[in-house]
């Protein structure tokens, strides 16, 4: 198996579960609304930023990489789409039964896992398609 067939968009899985689920039994929204580290704006506002903030940067970003990764052909790319669904359906099992997982934060995350889903097959069969008509000329 190729590690490229591991899908990055567990890593903001576990690292929501790590974050969230071993934090001491404090509230999950509590732990995500933690700030991390505030901004003066030229306006007089403050930005703050958040666990929650940072849990969903890093799942854009696994997201984005993960899209690219759809875009290679290889024998991999089935393989990886299929562990792609396996981290949604864990995802998707652990918002509906685990009460910490009942967060905007982590919606946003199986939303994105989703999307890694889905994208992944269109994408591989688009890519696919139009490598056979490359190789019918």
């Amino acid at each position: 198996m190729s590690l490229r067939a591991l899908p990055l968009i567990v890593i903001p899985f576990i690292l929501y579960n790590i974050v969230v689920l071993f934090s001491g039994g404090a509230h999950a929204d509590d732990v995500l609304r933690k700030v991390i580290f505030e901004l003066p704006m030229v306006g007089g506002a403050r930005w703050r930023f958040s666990m929650g903030d940072l849990l969903i940067l890093v799942t854009m970003f696994m997201l984005f990489f993960e899209l690219i990764k759809a875009t290679y052909t290889a024998s991999a790319s089935l393989l990886a789409d299929g562990l792609s669904m396996l981290v949604f359906i864990a995802c998707l099992v652990e918002f509906l039964l685990v009460p910490q997982a009942a967060t905007s934060v982590f919606f946003f995350i199986m939303i994105a896992t989703l999307i890694d889903v889905v994208a992944g097959f269109m994408i591989g069969i688009r890519t696919a398609r139009r490598d056979l008509n490359i190789g019918d000329h």
